[in-house]
């Protein structure tokens, strides 16, 4: 077994490295750098694409389903609302927080915030339904500084000021606006099971008899684009195209 020596210091050195330690902590309590923050008495700045609590507006929203049907973690549901329109709720028991349904949303009914610290009393009150999404939850803050971290090409540098963040994001970065429609690829394969005209919650698809054949019919200038069609086809025969 090899033997560990520890190497003997002279009493100067051992001055010294006293003195280097007690000099570190004088400068640390004088003008501190430490990472951490002192939640909730500081708050760490977040930026307005900050993945946090969701918000809904019904006025924006088409009834497309998409945030429902995208979300991975299978924490949308939708909710009929008493104008017979559907909306979606959030289980945040299950919410990733990958915001994939409010890059789907093609209506800009859903947006982030910078909340990320909502408490629930149970599993059963994570589940947020459509009426408390159009308004933001109660907010108790304790937080009077904020942090902020700042990386140049030497070091990471640490502000904090006296001020707080606001958590509401309000001018959301218009996106590039794709339109789309709904087109049938394949009308001889079409078995005329009214589901694509059912679901259509524009009215764009009407069905006709002609020659004795079903035939349906996508007014597109009335499509939304929202794809529900598209994705209740059974024999896969709509697809959305550009406009």
């Amino acid at each position: 077994m090899k033997k560990v020596t520890v190497q003997d210091q002279s009493t100067v050195e051992k001055v010294k490295c006293h003195a280097a330690a007690i000099g570190v902590a004088m400068k640390e309590s004088i003008y501190p750098l430490t990472a951490t923050v002192q939640y909730p008495r500081q708050r760490k700045k977040m930026p307005d694409n900050f993945r946090g609590y969701l918000l809904f507006d019904p006025e924006k929203c088409i009834n497309c389903w998409e945030c429902a049907f995208i979300c991975p973690a299978n924490a949308i549901r939708m909710k009929e609302a008493p104008n017979k329109k559907y909306y979606p709720t959030v289980d945040y028991g299950k919410c990733i927080f990958c915001h994939f349904c409010i890059d789907s949303c093609s209506g800009g009914a859903l947006r982030t915030t910078k909340i990320h610290d909502v408490a629930y009393k149970d599993m059963d009150d994570m589940v947020t339904l459509t009426e408390e999404m159009i308004e933001p939850p109660e907010i108790i803050r304790e937080d009077k500084t904020l942090v902020e971290y700042q990386i140049d090409k030497k070091d990471l540098q640490i502000k904090k000021t006296r001020e707080v963040d606001y958590l509401f994001v309000d001018e959301v970065p218009p996106s590039v606006e794709i339109l789309m429609v709904s087109m049938c690829i394949d009308g001889a394969s079409c078995i005329g099971c009214h589901v694509c005209e059912q679901v259509c919650e524009s009215g764009a698809i009407s069905s006709a008899i002609a020659n004795g054949v079903m035939r349906m019919k996508i007014d597109t200038d009335t499509c939304t684009g929202c794809g529900l069609c598209v994705k209740e086809c059974s024999m896969q025969i709509l697809k959305l195209v550009r406009k």
